[in-house]
């Protein structure tokens, strides 16, 4: 199923908090200004909304997105006032892919946890948790995998300034 049916099936379905859809488009000839849109298909979806979303997507037998590929989060700028939650869902029974993003505010960065859904978000929220401090609520194990506890800072966000040491040792 191409993204346009993965979206018509969505939509079809009621699928909760889709806001819309973004498709890649070439640019306008006749405009000069038009550059296109460029990038992958996504869907955006209301972040209070993404467990009953992601359970649609998982349990509706045209769908199928059984695997959770990949989770992770992006900073577009430093005076951006939201980060973008970003999930990569994979149906291997139907050998489609669909994106998914969530825009939550850097002000209270916090998303319900779909560890429930998808046991592999476990470990790609706990990383996006300390790379990003987006909280994800309701995460059975919140601690951290890669940094230190007593780490200072979330290192993937644009405003991170990285330290000169770290606990007496030259970080330079």
């Amino acid at each position: 199923m191409d993204f346009q049916g993965i979206y018509d099936r969505l939509k079809e379905q009621g699928a909760a908090g889709m806001q819309e859809a973004n498709l890649p488009r070439l640019p306008d000839p006749a405009d000069k200004k038009d550059k296109g849109r460029g990038g992958d298909p996504y869907v955006l979806v209301d972040p209070a909304q993404i467990c009953a979303f992601m359970d649609l997507a998982k349990k509706d037998e045209r769908l199928h997105f059984e695997i959770l590929a990949d989770l992770s989060a992006s900073d577009p700028a430093v005076d951006a006032e939201n980060f973008w939650v970003i999930y990569q869902l994979l149906s291997v029974k139907h050998r489609h892919r669909l994106m998914v993003k969530c825009s939550i505010p850097k002000s209270d960065p916090r998303i319900d946890t779909i560890s429930g859904i998808n046991r592999a978000a476990g470990w790609h929220e706990r990383e996006c948790s300390e790379m990003f401090g987006i909280t994800f609520n309701g995460h059975p194990d919140p601690r951290n995998i890669l940094l230190p506890d007593d780490w200072v800072g979330f290192p993937l966000r644009k405003d991170y300034e990285f330290p000169k040491e770290y606990q007496g040792i030259s970080c330079i």
